[in-house]
């Protein structure tokens, strides 16, 4: 059975993949096909054809049945021409609201709206300080009623080179929309939801907010919050990297550990107190009893951590396996683990989008196999030794995938992980979940101690030399066979060249790519939204120009953006980092790349007491007339001047880098004043193929004296999808066009690579070479 279940995950993936969807008939028509000519095969008693041509057909079933849930859920998103506009709607808040920095954030599901609103939105009730007379915001409770006049946009995430797909998570979570709650007219309307799981939204929402009174200033209060219902919201980023850093972030949110653990210990004490009332026991065999008991309390926890989508998996896993122990079915795991795949993924067949989904079938996987090939074990001794090869067959399996998905894995994640298992699953975790079955204070403070205590481990733990491994991200194609090799070295003594297959392991670690040759250089224009983050490469240099915006006091461009670029792309220190000016949308994401990362030289056209600059930064002021020259790449500063550094948009620093196929102009914001500076008495020549329009393609840069003294080849415009700005403007597009210049977009193209190698300049956009069918294409 399992392996056309494989081949039917194979076919959904590959449905995945695709940029444009396939016609649905002709896909329906060829796995009918492909399962009819395997009946006729296998009639004529013909094994090994029918067998082949019927994995065959369950992968075209796959692809079909993914193409056509694919179809249904693109037919329920926003139409373009509803973007911006004013609607009127009513419906109830879904799931538990999220505060942020000046507002809160929630799921919306609309009962009565205009024709074309999607039936799942997410929308964002925001109040700002420099609002004229702001109203205050209501409190808002999950399940309860509104009418609201919302402004909604289709859903649009920035796209950047081993990014994180931001369309693709909502548009698995089935998110059609997102907007913004106009505060001019709201009205909390009676009658709140009745529904089942608003009931639990509920609960979830006092149990939160009972953790809030008894543990209010406590660092761990979030963990412990979302152990029980699953809300994230209030765990800082700083805990986040610990978690990362000792390899334990899957303790602490509700993980299917947890779910099965969960149930399991419910499942036991239910049966163990069937066996001892007989007449309990005579009416139902309690092992049937644990089973349902187990089956309920998982379904209950999932309930509570708020059916997302990883829990939901988890339960459809869970019900699997407990059918067949209810139906007292022989089948062996491998055949009840496929079973919950195929369940899986009917379901949900975007699970194959999700770490998550890889890391915990290949986990279960590789334990399976190492399980296979032990007897009983009786003794403590054995019993080590067991769980000795059981975590050694699960790093081994999961490392290339972490590698291909996080570029990272903790060296110290099984010393870490030996104490934290056992700790968050059987003590921290049950602790937090009686406080919200029974309020009694003692409970939290004894699962917040317990939680302090494992906190400090793990810090012990993080503080360890080479505590973490990072590299560049390894190709899909130098992963695989990595995964392969390894359940290769997993199998029983005896095999041939067991452990030949490790040696795929060396390339994997060692992996990094290819750097421009001398005289020349790969810049990479990334998608921040409304701002500014350019990475420069030469054959052993790495410039940082501008950082991105910062987005809230917990997230900025450079934390969520551009580390994670850089750390995919093997770099493990910037050369230089060029700050243009100190407008948060060009210098947001500062403190988190030298934060994050080692800088060795830091210019700006800021003050060194700005707040931007840490202690001990070997910092200087960006001036005209400096210039250096790296593996063969010219650099020059064309502005500013001294009296110009620190006075905003106009003493932007403007940098050019030329190489032996062109040149690149990067301007910050400049304004018309500085781009009269430069023409004036520039140093150099500002001629340059490729130019990062001045302010976003603002009305008040890009003169056309300047356009033209450039006469740039490709013309750059940064900017946020739908901005309030409304950058860039035509008119200024227009200039470049009527100049000769091809306009480039990062709302519209996402991340931009110029390739400036020995046959010319190469343009690379993100959105076409890592489109799949749920981009946002309406523009």
């Amino acid at each position: 059975m399992h392996w056309p279940v494989i081949v039917f995950a194979i076919g959904i993936w590959l449905c995945q993949q695709q940029s444009v969807l396939a016609e649905p008939l002709p896909c329906f028509l060829g796995a009918g096909a492909g399962l009819l000519l395997a009946c006729l095969l296998r009639r004529r008693k013909k094994r090994r054809a029918w067998q082949c041509v019927l994995l065959v057909a369950c992968c075209l079933c796959g692809f079909a049945y993914a193409n056509w849930r694919a179809e249904l859920r693109l037919a329920d998103r926003l139409p373009a021409a509803l973007e911006g506009q004013n609607l009127l709607i009513t419906g109830h808040i879904v799931d538990l609201p999220q505060t942020f920095d000046h507002g809160v954030r929630f799921l919306f599901d609309p009962e009565s709206a205009p024709p074309g609103v999607p039936e799942h939105l997410q929308l964002t009730w925001a109040v700002y300080e420099n609002e004229k007379a702001p109203r205050a915001m209501p409190a808002l409770h999950a399940g309860e009623r509104w009418q609201l006049l919302v402004r909604l946009r289709r859903v649009h995430g920035n796209v950047n080179p081993n990014g994180f797909d931001f369309e693709g998570w909502m548009f698995e979570r089935g998110i059609g929309a997102v907007g913004n709650v106009q505060p001019k007219s709201y009205v909390r309307l009676g009658g709140a939801d009745t529904s089942a799981l608003a009931w639990v939204d509920r609960w979830r929402e006092v149990i939160r907010e009972r953790f809030a009174r008894v543990l209010p200033d406590s660092p761990w209060r979030g963990i412990l919050v979302a152990l029980v219902v699953g809300d994230q919201g209030s765990i800082p980023k700083d805990q986040w990297a610990l978690f990362r850093q000792t390899g334990t972030t899957h303790l602490m949110s509700i993980s299917g550990l947890h779910i099965t653990l969960v149930a399991a210990m419910l499942g036991l004490a239910v049966g163990w107190a069937w066996r001892r009332i007989p007449w309990l026991a005579l009416r139902l065999p309690a092992q049937k009893a644990a089973v349902l008991a187990g089956a309920l309390a998982g379904l209950a926890y999932v309930l509570l951590s708020g059916f997302s989508v990883p829990a939901q998996r988890t339960l459809y896993m869970l019900s699997t396996a407990a059918l067949a122990m209810w139906l007292e079915r022989t089948a062996g795991v491998k055949r009840v683990l496929a079973a919950a795949l195929l369940v899986v993924l009917l379901l949900d067949p975007w699970a194959v989008l999700s770490s998550g989904f890889w890391l915990s079938f290949g986990a279960v996987g590789s334990l399976l196999l190492v399980g296979s090939m032990e007897g009983a074990t009786v003794g403590w001794i054995p019993r080590f030794a067991s769980w000795v090869r059981a975590q050694w067959a699960v790093t081994l399996f999961t490392l290339p995938m972490l590698l291909a998905l996080f570029q990272q894995f903790s060296l110290v994640s099984p010393l870490a992980n030996a104490i934290a298992i056992p700790v968050v699953s059987m003590l921290i975790t049950p602790l937090a979940l009686l406080y919200g079955v029974l309020p009694l204070p003692s409970l939290a403070h004894l699962a917040n101690w317990v939680q302090g205590v494992l906190m400090a481990y793990l810090q012990f733990c993080a503080g360890l030399p080479f505590a973490i491994w990072q590299q560049a991200a390894p190709p899909m194609w130098l992963a695989l066979p990595c995964c392969a090799a390894a359940l290769w070295a997993l199998l029983p003594r005896g095999v041939p060249g067991r452990w030949a297959g490790l040696l795929l392991f060396v390339p994997l670690l060692l992996w990094q790519p290819a750097r421009p040759a001398t005289g020349l250089a790969q810049i990479t224009v990334l998608d921040v939204g409304q701002g500014l983050a350019v990475h420069v490469r030469t054959a052993s240099h790495d410039l940082l120009f501008d950082t991105g915006p910062r987005y809230s006091a917990q997230s900025d461009a450079g934390e969520r953006t551009v580390l994670p670029y850089l750390r995919a792309e093997g770099i493990s220190h910037l050369d230089m980092l060029m700050v243009s000016h100190q407008d948060s949308d060009h210098a947001g994401g500062a403190r988190s790349i030298l934060a994050g990362l080692l800088v060795l030289d830091y210019r700006a056209s800021f003050p060194a007491d700005s707040g931007l600059v840490p202690p001990g930064a070997h910092f200087q002021d960006c001036l005209r007339g400096q210039h250096w020259e790296w593996d063969g790449v010219v650099f020059q500063v064309l502005y500013p001047v001294p009296e110009s550094v620190g006075l905003g948009n106009d003493g932007s620093c403007v940098l050019r880098v030329a190489t032996q196929s062109g040149a690149i102009l990067l301007t910050g914001d400049i304004e018309r004043d500085a781009e009269d500076a430069i023409l004036g008495d520039s140093p150099g020549p500002i001629h340059a193929e490729i130019m990062v329009a001045p302010h976003h393609g603002s009305r008040s840069s890009s003169q056309e004296t300047f356009v033209e003294a450039v006469h740039a080849r490709y013309a750059v415009f940064t900017s946020g999808y739908l901005n309030r700005y409304h950058h860039p403007a035509p008119e200024v597009v227009a200039r470049y066009v009527r100049d000769g210049a091809q306009p480039l977009r990062s709302d519209f193209d996402g991340a931009i690579r110029f390739d400036l190698d020995s046959v010319g300049i190469t343009v690379s956009r993100a959105r076409q070479t890592q489109a799949r069918y749920w981009f946002d294409i309406s523009r």
